[in-house]
């Protein structure tokens, strides 16, 4: 991926280009591609220092000055200060591409030369690179450190402590005793001399309607007094290393991102983006990050995409891992909905995400067959949740006496339709939401097939005796024959007729209740009502509490969180219902891969090799919140896999997907 002259050179553009490095740990680096942060969240070294990847903004950028004896002094960085752009490095900026971590290309008259940013995969570091040079320069390089929690700012204060430990190479810096000391080292020289840069200006966060002003600490300067064919190399960590090391660390981490590529090699940028994701926390256990920049652990999003992130890929040992560990956390029936930054307790507010958990346990035994370790892991988990939801559990969620899952109290939001403001729950949805009854019968298909299949023949017919029962009500109770589409929740007071997408989960999933008639009818509404080139939107625009933007404060965010902003990660189900009823058609797998072309493209314009949460649901849709979505990455790239390169697992004899080159029948390297 190459970002050209003509987008690097025009501010507008370049500051909506967004590079992400990550680390494996769940820590990160990121910025513009001009350098010019906008986010309080961007920054050079972002670590994860906890089992639920408490992260700070340690070394947040560098002010860079190079030096061309006889030609004259350049700034390479660019800043936003209140109604000021300084320096305007970004002039000098030839093209950015990833190659495959970033690489920056400066020319300034006929001197060009790069700068290449990656972090180590498994440690909180990042190593930066500038050079070679083919011509003596001095390079100058002023880090700025911010020490503080990524969701907050930092204004000057006299709490901090500006000592610095120098010896050759390597210095070392500690602004506030709760946070770990940082290590630079490098190839040059550092001098210390503390300083304070005021006032920079993150444009995401004004327009999201929060503080958006910042000082960062500058404790010195590093000079580089470079040959001709020499590089200044720095490596910055919370762990003490040596720049002797940055050639090997760089050729490995080549490597190992070319094995990944292999996965899916006709897919190679989404194959890396989805290695963004898998994350090790510090007790060993493989996780999902929702998204970046601001997201966690969220089970919801994690068990969505799994089968994405991990089953496609080849990754099955870590997605053995990940079900695992979920299983481990399971209560009353329920896995977490989210686990919090600073290692509180796990939240256990949501009816869907235990039964996508159930979902993603069926795919991975689609893809690996590996019947002995749901068997002796998750089995007994299963039987829980089951239980739970018919009896009940958390937040009045139980089968009601016509066989649909009811669920919701006031004040609270279930479903992935989350959002609040204040008391205000924006969708409560309290009552049997379509997608949750979707779910929760091909939950119960997927238990009734496993008893068969560990021969408990009681059990089985106690499951199909329930699904057969929620087939029945569903059938009737959802279909609107007004709108020629399902209700999206069944109320205490009456059916909530609102165009939405949840409808699209009785199509896509594995097991499904409907008839071709309904099904043809329900997908040409979504299509016609919802459908964008970058996902589907969650309210028609018809519908007179449709919000087209999503911007502002918290508050009016969230309040167009879920009336009308579309959804990237819904272009997935929607592929996968459009593949399987338009199935016999003729070039209906040319057709879908014509639909997903736009959010292939789209990772060329916001997020460099991802794609985006959300967009606004009025053209020309522009991106919008993270722009770098686990789900988003994993249901583009499932469906492009299965529905468009119709390689579903299903298709293979043993029950088991092509195993990627390098990669064993077990996912291990």
């Amino acid at each position: 991926m190459k970002i050209k002259k003509e987008i690097c050179r025009d501010l507008e553009q370049a500051m909506g280009r967004e590079w992400l490095e990550t680390n494996g740990l769940g820590g990160f680096a990121c910025s513009t591609i001009i350098g010019m942060n906008t986010r309080r969240y961007h920054g050079l070294l972002i670590p994860a220092q906890n089992e639920s990847h408490g992260r700070f903004v340690a070394l947040s950028k560098f002010e860079e000055t190079l030096i061309v004896p006889g030609t004259g002094s350049f700034e390479l960085s660019s800043n936003c200060y209140a109604g000021a752009i300084h320096p305007n490095g970004y002039t000098h900026l030839e093209h950015v591409r990833l190659d495959p971590f970033p690489i920056f290309t400066f020319c300034i008259d006929d001197l060009c030369f790069e700068k290449q940013v990656f972090m180590v995969y498994g440690q909180n570091t990042t190593v930066i690179t500038y050079g070679p040079f083919d011509r003596p320069v001095t390079l100058a390089l002023r880090p700025l450190a911010a020490f503080r929690d990524y969701h907050h700012l930092m204004r000057r204060n006299d709490m901090l402590n500006g000592d610095v430990d120098i010896c050759d190479g390597l210095m070392r810096f500690q602004l506030y005793a709760e946070y770990p000391p940082l290590y630079i080292a490098h190839n040059g020289e550092f001098q210390a001399r503390g300083d304070w840069y005021y006032n920079f200006e993150y444009a995401v966060e004004a327009y999201r309607g929060l503080d958006n002003r910042e000082d960062l600490y500058c404790p010195g300067e590093f000079t580089f007094d470079l040959k001709a064919g020499e590089s200044a190399h720095l490596l910055i960590s919370l762990e003490r290393g040596t720049c002797d090391e940055v050639n090997a660390l760089r050729q490995a981490e080549i490597d190992r991102r070319d094995k990944i590529v292999q996965s899916v090699p006709k897919c190679t940028g989404l194959s890396l983006s989805a290695d963004a994701f898998l994350v090790k926390r510090s007790d060993a256990c493989v996780s999902i990050i929702a998204g970046y920049p601001w997201f966690t652990d969220w089970g919801r999003d994690t068990m969505i995409a799994l089968p994405g992130l991990a089953l496609v890929t080849g990754r099955f040992e870590e997605a053995r891992d990940i079900l695992a560990a979920y299983a481990r956390f399971c209560d009353k029936g329920m896995i977490p909905n989210r686990f919090p930054d600073h290692g509180d307790v796990p939240e256990y507010n949501s009816v869907d995400a235990t039964l996508w958990y159930v979902y993603a346990v069926d795919r991975f035994l689609a893809y690996t067959a590996d019947y002995d370790f749901v068997r002796e892991t998750l089995w007994r988990v299963l039987h829980e949740i089951i239980r739970y939801f018919v009896r009940g559990t958390r937040y009045n969620i139980h089968l009601d006496c016509d066989g649909l899952l009811y669920a919701g109290e006031p004040g609270v939001q279930l479903t992935w339709m989350d959002a609040k403001v204040g008391d205000w729950v924006v969708t409560p949805r309290q009552g049997k939401p379509v997608e949750v009854n979707a779910l929760w019968y091909n939950a119960l298909c997927v238990m009734r097939d496993l008893a068969d299949r560990y021969g408990e023949s009681d059990l089985s017919a106690e499951y199909a005796g329930l699904a057969e029962k929620t087939a029945e009500r569903f059938a009737d109770a959802f279909w609107n024959p007004d709108a020629g589409c399902l209700y999206d929740c069944l109320t205490d007071e009456e059916p909530d007729a609102a165009i939405r997408p949840n409808q699209i989960f009785a199509l896509s999933l594995p097991h499904r209740m409907l008839n071709a008639a309904r099904e043809r009818s329900i997908l040409d509404v979504v299509e016609r009502e919802l459908l964008t080139p970058y996902g589907l939107r969650s309210l028609s625009p018809s519908d007179a509490a449709y919000r087209g933007t999503y911007g502002g404060d918290p508050g009016r965010r969230d309040s167009a969180y879920h009336q009308g902003t579309v959804w990237a990660w819904l272009m997935g189900p929607f592929i996968t219902s459009w593949v399987r009823i338009h199935g016999k058609e003729a070039g209906v797998r040319a057709s879908a891969k014509r639909m997903l072309r736009p959010l292939l493209r789209h990772v060329e314009k916001s997020g460099l090799g991802h794609i985006s949460e959300i967009f606004d649901g009025d053209p020309p849709h522009a991106s919008r919140g993270c722009f770098a979505q686990a789900w988003s990455t994993a249901e583009i790239l499932r469906a492009f896999v299965e529905d468009v390169l119709d390689q579903r697992p299903e298709k293979f004899a043993d029950g088991r997907r092509h195993v990627p080159a390098g990669v064993s029948r077990d996912g291990r390297g």
